[in-house]
């Protein structure tokens, strides 16, 4: 078993302040001598010092660093500012931080300093700074947009996009990109067709990025045949239109689709890339085409000259881990010419757990620095599938320990305009007590069918009717019964969530598309599941 290290912040914490502080002492000293030669170096040493101010929420260093930031003349550098309201915000001094934006008068620098905010993953921060703004410009509504989708928050992201509309602010084809890609790590069909619709009206002119979005949105939002038509109607002058269509169908499990594609790339003179192989080997992982990933494995190596990257290595180990080959996963993880990262340790962690490989999952874990929630669950899981309790409790003393918490699983799904969201066991929807009741029905009808819930997913030693009712209230059964409920009989319904589908979870919705007879369509954290008739496109090979 593997011992938990102990975060080590207080002892980093003093040293690491100490260093920067005499770093910059030592500069500002020599100031007037040297002024023209270290500016850049200074700037970044003030900013590095402000850095380890917010992270340690120290007020007094900052309060130092925000003077020299004035005396040595940085007052107008955005990037600093950035750091000082962020700083001041960390340090819940929100009034010290609206006199630093104060300084700043044109929208530019404004602009610049929300950029610079939504990169530290400060939302909120430049939030507040963008509410302050007298005069907000398109960039400024960009801004704000793009930096909420690349910190993943869609939801606000679409929420500020319908603002910008109703600020008449024309959105232009930037503001499209980000929205686009909202809607497709949402899985937001109605607003993804919403969004489509306004960019047609409001005549948005493609190019090889928003026809790539396209593709992308709508097959992450499980209408693959629509990024079908856009991928045939589009200039597909470039790799990344071809890349979204190939990636789109493996998410999809339709591999020989996305060779196919493959095909006509060669056949239209296109050059695949990296990522073009990422997609093609994704494909091949999702439906066990052992053989054929490793034809292009070479192909991509021996004729197209592409030297394989970390990407590559974990995606040829995740499909022979998936195929059950494990040795052969472990060797590849060996001969990698680059250390192999925390995916490709946890790909092989997650094989093991399937097939049941204790010996080389306990040594996947032990190369995995900064263990995670995930990586102690599929520890435990392997061990609770070998009814191993005594290795499996140790590992949850382990997560108690280290204060790690299993990470929750959250689905949702769009009714109309409006996404319900679930979290596990959920309690907090207006509608709860229906939602259980129509649940519950589900699980007794699934039953008669035949279901029998797979206990043995269950990390603790505990009875079966306990572990039956841990089981009942994962995620995207909750959401699997509000849509039920409020969709009307023969309607496909959609559900995303943000881990991958347990197998419980996956043999009940098979049977319930049966007693329904429905189309019931899951989107997890790495591919597509449709369910209909009692079967999924998966084949139970996921």
């Amino acid at each position: 078993m593997i011992n938990l290290q102990r975060s080590r912040y207080g002892a980093n914490k003093f040293t690491s302040l100490s260093e920067s502080l005499t770093s910059l002492h030592s500069l500002s000293s020599s100031f007037h001598s040297h002024h023209s030669s270290f500016t850049a170096i200074d700037s970044t040493v003030l900013r590095r010092v402000l850095e380890r101010c917010r992270i340690y929420k120290d007020l007094k260093t900052a309060s130092k660093t925000h003077a020299k930031v004035v005396v040595l003349g940085y007052a107008t550098y955005p990037s600093l500012m950035a750091s000082l309201i962020s700083t001041y915000v960390r340090c819940h001094q929100p009034h010290i931080a609206h006199h630093v934006f104060s300084y700043v008068l044109d929208v530019f620098n404004m602009n610049l300093i929300i950029e610079s905010l939504m990169k530290a993953r400060e939302c909120d921060a430049a939030k507040k700074v963008f509410v302050k703004m007298p005069v907000r410009d398109v960039v400024s509504w960009n801004t704000m947009i793009g930096g909420y989708v690349k910190n993943s928050r869609f939801f606000d992201a679409l929420s500020l996009f319908r603002g910008m509309l109703s600020a008449k602010v024309e959105p232009d084809g930037f503001t499209f990109a980000s929205v686009l890609t909202g809607c497709a790590r949402l899985g937001a069909l109605s607003n993804a067709t919403w969004v489509h619709g306004l960019m047609v009206e409001k005549r948005i002119k493609l190019n090889y990025i928003l026809s790539a979005a396209l593709i992308d949105m709508y097959a992450k939002c499980g209408r693959i045949d629509v990024s079908k038509r856009v991928f045939d109607g589009v200039v597909r002058d470039h790799v990344s239109v071809w890349n979204a269509m190939i990636n789109g169908l493996a998410i999809h499990g339709l591999a020989l689709d996305a060779t196919a594609v493959f095909s006509r790339m060669e056949q239209e003179n296109a050059l695949p890339d990296s990522i073009t192989f990422i997609g093609i080997l994704t494909a091949c992982s999702h439906c066990g085409l052992v053989e054929e990933g490793r034809e292009y494995f070479d192909m991509m190596q021996n004729r197209f000259l592409i030297r394989p990257q970390l990407e590559h290595y974990g995606t040829m180990v995740d499909l022979l881990g998936r195929a059950g080959l494990l040795e052969e996963a472990y060797a590849m993880i060996k001969v990698m010419p680059m250390e192999p990262d925390i995916v490709i340790w946890r790909a092989l962690l997650s094989a093991c757990r399937t097939h049941r490989k204790k010996e080389l999952g306990e040594v996947a874990i032990a190369s995995i620095s900064g263990l995670e929630s995930g990586d102690f669950v599929l520890l435990s899981n392997m061990y609770c599938s070998l009814k191993n309790w005594d290795n499996a409790e140790r590992v949850r003393q382990m997560m108690k320990m280290g204060g790690v918490r299993k990470k929750r699983g959250k689905s949702w799904i769009e009714l109309g305009d409006s996404i319900h969201r679930f979290n596990a066991a959920d309690q907090s929807h207006a509608e709860m007590e229906v939602i259980y009741g129509v649940l519950e029905g589900l699980i007794q009808r699934a039953k008669l069918e035949g279901f029998t819930p797979l206990t043995d997913l269950v990390l603790m030693d505990v009875s079966e009717e306990e572990k039956e009712e841990n089981l009942k209230f994962h995620s995207e059964k909750l959401a699997l019964a509000y849509g039920v409920l409020k969709s009307s009989p023969g309607t496909k319904i959609r559900i995303s969530k943000n881990l991958r589908i347990c197998q419980d979870c996956h043999n009940w919705i098979k049977i319930v598309s049966r007693i329904l007879n429905r189309e019931i369509i899951v989107r997890d954290r790495i591919r597509f599941h449709q369910f209909e008739g009692g079967f999924c496109s998966c084949g139970d090979y996921w």
